[in-house]
This record gives C-alpha cells, structure tokens and sequence, in this order.
C-alpha cells in the first residue's frame, strides 16, 4: 500500500514539474519582444568641420549607415550639420568635407560628436582640402 501511494506522489510530483517547466518557457517567449521602446537606443550625431583663416567650406557629405546626404554651397570656415536622431542599431557614420585654403598651410579638420561627446577627428591640409573620417559604433 505504501508503495503504491508513493509511485502516485512522485508521479502527481512529476506532472506538477513539467507543468511549471512548460509555462515558464512560455511566459519567457512571452516577455522576449525585440520591439519595446525601452530597448531602443537613440544616439544624436552631429558632423562638423573647422578651417583655419581664409579656408572656405565648398561642400560636405555625411551621413549614418549607408544614407548619405550631400550639401553643396557651402562658405566660410566653419559648418555643422543639423542634429540627426540614429535610433536602434548603428554601425557607421561618415563626413567628407571639401574646401579651398589659401596657402600649403591652410587646414581643415572634421568631427563626429554623439551624444554630445566627441569620437572621431580628422584633419587635412594644403591649398585643396578635402577631410573625411568615419566613427563605427
């Protein structure tokens, strides 16, 4: 009789243990959504470039993983691009800014700043300028 009532404990205990197995691993698929806001990340990037005396910014190229946008136009020494927002995943961002100096010791630097911080630096120098630099996160 003992035996009898102890083979039916362990198996109801057995039952009793794949039920909590299976509905913890559903209630874990359940919660596993890649799409909340909370795992989001936003990364604000900005591009800029700074002459020495006399150079002149003609144009600049930057952008975030592949999407570049072109401004031409461009005068004076110095230019920042407007802030852009890089939500989710980001691997890469990218300047190239072209300008004219006036001597081989005119300069012409560029940078990558995110989230306020700067990242990458580059600087290029002569009477033709051309600086790039690109940041992978």
């Amino acid at each position: 009789m003992k035996k009898i009532k102890l083979n039916q404990v362990f198996k109801g205990l057995f039952v009793a243990v794949i039920t909590v197995m299976v509905l913890s691993f559903v209630e874990s698929c359940r919660k596993d959504d890649d799409n909340t806001s909370e795992d989001i990340k936003t990364q604000k990037v900005v591009f800029k470039a700074e002459g020495s005396s006399g150079v002149n910014i003609s144009k600049a190229v930057y952008g975030i993983d592949g999407n570049p946008i072109t401004v031409n136009g461009l005068s004076g020494s110095t230019w920042t691009s407007p802030e852009l927002t890089a939500e989710g995943v980001v691997y890469n961002t990218n300047v190239v800014v072209n300008a004219t100096g006036v001597d081989a010791a005119s300069t012409l630097k560029v940078q990558i700043w995110v989230d306020g911080q700067l990242k990458k630096e580059s600087v290029s120098s002569g009477m033709t300028l051309s600086a790039s630099t690109s940041y992978t996160f």
